[in-house]
């Protein structure tokens, strides 16, 4: 007997002639990314499909502790500041506590972070002026933050999004890079780069995003690993971009 015979059905594709060529394929997604709110639309809704859920990289447990970690996050990678934030906790994990640690004492701690001397006369003398001007709680307004030694707009825009929820845009080397990268902006400086992506982006995406865009250029649009050709953002945005045309 012979065995049934199967039926085949051919999913009829585009016709050859109905294809792009390569070139006009190139130009139609050049096109398609000539603007900077064109570009920026992309890479928004590309950044929330890679990272739907992007959790905050430093490991904290109130508002108080997030203003340290960041503060210890200075020119030190947040991994290095996650090994130490709990023998740190340990010692002291309030501002009353910690406003009564010598500085010796926390800079012995925080060492492999850097700058220890710096940051630990930071971290004690806020903790300090916290439980005399704030009552021991961290300030929700960029004024009364910034004024505490050590922390600075990007430091207090961080707490204020991550903390308290208040949309913010904080600016790090990966996101200064990859905006001008991308043609977001040309701005020379954090603070331009700031006020340029602000403009771009929806207000009420600016706490998610600016997470997404950090995770991306640490694991795909790095400095080193990306020449402005290679990540698929790059590829996709500038897809006749050379590689002689750097976007550090």
């Amino acid at each position: 007997m012979n065995p049934p015979r199967r039926s085949v059905v051919v999913m009829e594709g585009p016709h050859e002639g109905d294809r792009p060529a390569p070139k006009e394929a190139a130009g139609a997604r050049a096109g398609a990314f000539r603007t900077r709110p064109a570009r920026a639309a992309y890479v928004d809704r590309r950044l929330a499909e890679l990272y739907p859920e992007p959790a905050v990289p430093l490991r904290h447990a109130d508002a108080y502790t997030l203003l340290v970690a960041v503060v210890l996050s200075a020119q030190c990678t947040d991994r290095r500041v996650n090994e130490v934030t709990p023998r740190l906790w340990a010692v002291a994990a309030t501002p009353e506590a910690m406003s009564r640690r010598p500085a010796a004492e926390v800079e012995a701690i925080i060492r492999p972070c850097g700058l220890a001397r710096q940051k630990a006369q930071a971290i004690v003398e806020s903790s300090r002026l916290l439980v005399e001007r704030h009552g021991g709680q961290v300030p929700r307004t960029y004024a009364e933050l910034e004024a505490l030694p050590g922390v600075g707009h990007k430091t207090a825009s961080v707490v204020m999004a991550q903390a308290f929820g208040e949309p913010a845009f904080p600016v790090d080397t990966h996101i200064h890079r990859l905006a001008r990268r991308w043609g977001l902006s040309g701005g020379r400086s954090v603070e331009q780069t700031e006020r340029d992506l602000k403009r771009l982006f929806p207000r009420d995406h600016w706490n998610q995003l600016h997470l997404r865009i950090i995770f991306y250029g640490r694991e795909h649009c790095t400095a080193r690993g990306c020449d402005g050709t290679v990540c698929e953002i790059c590829r996709t945005l500038f897809p006749r971009r050379r590689p002689a045309e750097r976007r550090r």
